[in-house]
């Protein structure tokens, strides 16, 4: 059983999984389309899909494509998405799932009265780290839980310009100063992803920017943000906390590794840096970070690379972590590429095989609010001078 892909967005992330999509032997034929038709019929050619289409609206029309795929601007996803469920057509979106409440409440309520299969792609949800923790939860590994860490710590410095560059335009630095706090998923998701909770509660704060470069400037920012570094302190249901950084002026190397989390409970702890992490209970310390550690798959020179800022191809080469259980994958991706620290094929397979199950994938509507919502509201509480504000939550997803 396959079903046909529309590929929304042709720029530097979504043909890395386009090829993926592609070579999925649950996925017929892969369409794209873009804002800038040149760049669609661009990667169209590359990688020999089925064709494009000149607007979003002609391939949600189309008879041909019976599911999309989302890869645009940030602010984007959450009215895209609605249309494509809107149409009939099955998504999956990379993140965040949306900037407000309000969308993320439509995206729920479709995806419930369609049956319609949605899925985020959070990269954290397959984060060599997050397995482990999930992994180790699930045996009771760690007793009880009651506290944990989330940090994406990408510096603007170290590729950032360059792909706000290419995605924007003229107008890139009005993007740019998209709010750290609105692009949570990587940091929170990482860490929901292993500790089965949700957040209730936020106090936030951010650091002002002083690079006076244009970016994180207010009268530039079409966020109206001129916050570049914050940070969120969470309570979760059930009782415990976590705290995320989400930092873009960073003395960091986050071309080693922008994802990185600790978990404490009451008989072990887990705490991960850019270069080692460690397991550690009350008798010792085991250095895991061969566990932890991806093996590249593809060379940073790779000529589809090419188009891709250096400091952020570390992100499009990574391949598969010890920890990862590959047994489930198709044998097609076994020498393909990977990326994000081994999650892209995962990620793939995940919305694939829910589509053709009618399965519920692993970050649908439901965990992705819980993965996104936390940091809108978080969001909110910086702006507010860290005051407290409780986080709306929409239950957990209905049995499939």
């Amino acid at each position: 059983m396959t079903f046909s892909l529309g590929i929304v967005g042709a720029g530097q992330f979504s043909g890395q999984f386009a090829t993926l999509f592609q070579a999925h032997p649950g996925v017929g034929d892969v369409y794209v389309t873009d804002l800038l038709p040149e760049r669609a019929e661009r990667l169209a050619t590359a990688q020999s899909l089925a064709g494009t289409f000149p607007s979003y609206e002609a391939m949600l029309e189309s008879e041909a494509v019976d599911a999309v795929a989302v890869f645009t601007q940030r602010w984007t996803h959450g009215p895209l998405v609605l249309q494509g469920l809107a149409a009939g057509k099955h998504v999956y979106s990379a993140v965040p799932m949306a900037i407000t409440t309000e969308e993320i409440a439509a995206i729920i309520e479709a995806v419930r009265t369609t049956g319609l299969t949605y899925m985020m792609g959070e990269t954290s949800q397959y984060n060599p780290a997050t397995v482990h923790a999930r992994n180790q939860i699930a045996e009771g590994a760690f007793g009880r839980i009651f506290y944990a860490e989330g940090d994406y710590v990408h510096d603007m410095d170290l590729g950032f310009y360059d792909a706000y560059r290419y995605s924007g335009g003229e107008n890139w630095q009005a993007t740019a100063s998209y709010p750290p706090l609105l692009y949570p998923t990587h940091s929170v998701g990482g860490v929901l992803g292993a500790w089965q909770t949700h957040a209730v509660s936020v106090s936030a704060l951010g650091v002002v920017d002083e690079r006076g470069d244009g970016v994180f400037d207010r009268s530039v920012s079409q966020f109206d943000n001129d916050v570049s570094n914050a940070t969120a302190l969470f309570e979760v249901a059930g009782g415990g906390s976590f705290r995320t950084n989400e930092f873009r002026r960073v003395g960091y190397p986050s071309h080693i590794r922008e994802s990185r989390f600790r978990f404490f409970g009451t008989d072990a702890s887990m705490e991960q840096l850019a270069t080692v992490a460690f397991w550690q209970d009350k008798t010792g310390v085991t250095d895991i970070s061969e566990l932890l550690e991806p093996k590249p798959t593809l060379s940073p020179d790779d000529p589809s690379l090419q188009h891709v800022a250096p400091e952020l191809r570390a992100a499009f080469t990574s391949g598969s972590a010890p920890v990862h259980d590959r047994a489930r994958l198709p044998r097609a991706f076994d020498h393909l590429h990977n990326g994000h620290e081994g999650s892209h094929h995962f990620l793939v397979d995940d919305f694939v095989t829910a589509v053709n199950s009618r399965t519920l994938p692993s970050v649908n509507a439901w965990v992705a609010a819980r993965y996104t919502l936390p940091g809108i509201i978080a969001h909110k509480s910086a702006r507010q001078g860290g005051v407290r504000l409780e986080i709306p939550d929409f239950g957990d997803a209905p049995e499939s």
